[in-house]
């Protein structure tokens, strides 16, 4: 198998050409403590320069295009990826909220239609190809719901064995996923960092194949996906800013990444304003990114997804948010509730709160008259709304059944 790509350190630059399977970069990873993010996270390069070689520029995407991305993907053979439609997710434009006219245009970009209604599918179906590519069998994650259930549901597809670790407090519609799909969890009494702690012991001790992002540098290469459809769907213009709910900082490093190749293969000349959204209770990148100290605070927040005491992914997330200038916004939980509220009542979408603060920050930027007139602007729904039913309940009241006869039921519209 001839290498089609190679690995790059974030933190020391160093390249790695190889087709085994790697994780961190060797040298950084030595220097990794608890009670900080990781360094040694590494980044998947292509030979853009032979890419740009073989197409004119002007057709150079559609011809990538024609071929699913396949030549700026990790995977050599298309066969290894399961039967299943993951991505290709609708990029909705919507004109008012409310019934007021919106200034600029707004795009959804509903990911929970995927096939386990998450984000997350992007990167699971990377990784069970690239590992279908070397005829691994077995796949391990650490997951506070979604990351597990998506890896459970295209393991189950691929034929592929799944282990997910979980904190045993993850809502139960997401281990009940996991669960279903065949795949064996097991839960952890602790936090998600502890799971996923014990995965990557778990890993080099059973020699099993580790899904973990910003520990596996394969999930970026799914997730940057996004902004491949994003670019097509706008008709090969770049979007104005982009809100993204973050957590481990994963996403949105995949966000960058894919924009970053159209990049490097001169399809496109800039990278849109990327808005790093976070929760008050979870904001341990936005809090820290201009501290020369990396300081935890636990998290706390309704957003179960993206509750993270060490971000993972630190360093690559603030390392792209810095080099393409974009920015940062936090949300409380209760403007994370109204912004699902907010776009399940205006458009029938019903998102999870991970997925609905982007859309908190969306809304918090166009109250403060941040975002200008005109601009193309995309918010990131990661997540159904189904799989944390919990959370919305403060916002839900379910009328007290009544007698049924007509009466009764114009009385009940009578006080309407």
């Amino acid at each position: 198998m001839t290498n089609k790509f190679y690995y790059q350190c974030n933190d020391c630059g160093k390249n790695y050409e190889t087709n085994e399977v790697i994780y961190l970069c060797p040298d950084c990873e030595k220097e990794n403590t608890p009670a900080l993010p990781p360094k040694g996270i590494l980044k998947t390069y292509y030979n853009y320069e032979r890419i740009k070689s073989e197409h004119s520029k002007e057709n150079l995407f559609s011809k990538l295009k024609e071929k699913h991305f396949i030549d700026i993907l990790p995977v050599h053979n298309p066969a290894s990826f399961p039967d299943l439609k993951v991505g290709k997710t609708p990029l909705y434009c919507l004109d008012s909220i409310d019934g007021k006219t919106l200034p600029f245009e707004l795009y959804i970009k509903d990911d929970s239609q995927n096939p386990t209604y998450s984000f997350k599918d992007r990167a699971s179906i990377m990784v069970s190809a690239f590992a279908k590519d070397r005829k691994i069998e077995t796949i391990v994650a650490a997951s506070t719901g979604n990351a597990g259930s998506s890896l459970a549901g295209i393991c189950a597809a691929n034929k592929q064995k799944a282990i997910i670790f979980v904190p045993a407090k993850a809502p139960k519609a997401k281990l009940t996923q996991i669960i279903m799909y065949g795949a064996k969890i097991i839960p952890v009494a602790g936090t998600y960092d502890n799971a996923f702690d014990l995965s990557i012991e778990a890993t080099k001790e059973f020699g099993w194949y580790n899904r973990n992002t910003a520990y596996n540098p394969i999930t970026i290469e799914g997730k940057k996906t996004v902004s491949y459809e994003i670019y097509s769907r706008l008709n090969q213009q770049i979007p104005d800013y982009i809100f993204v709910p973050v957590g481990d900082g994963v996403i949105i490093s995949g966000v960058y990444k894919g924009f970053e190749d159209l990049l490097k293969l001169g399809i496109i000349t800039k990278i849109p304003v990327i808005v790093s959204v976070q929760a008050e209770g979870s904001n341990n990148i936005n809090s820290n990114i201009n501290s020369k100290k990396f300081v935890s605070v636990p998290s706390q927040t309704i957003a179960d997804s993206i509750s993270v005491d060490i971000p993972r992914n630190y360093y690559m997330a603030v390392k792209f948010i810095k080099e393409y200038n974009g920015e940062c916004i936090t949300v409380s939980d209760k403007e994370i509730i109204e912004a699902s509220s907010v776009i399940s009542r205006n458009y029938g979408i019903f998102s999870e709160p991970a997925a609905s603060a982007a859309t908190a920050g969306m809304l918090k930027y166009y109250s403060q008259n941040k975002i200008p007139k005109g601009s193309k602007v995309i918010v990131l729904l990661t997540g159904s709304g189904l799989k944390d039913l919990n959370s919305v309940q403060s916002i839900i009241n379910i009328p007290t059944a009544l007698k049924p006869n007509l009466e009764e039921l114009k009385k009940l519209l009578l006080n309407d």
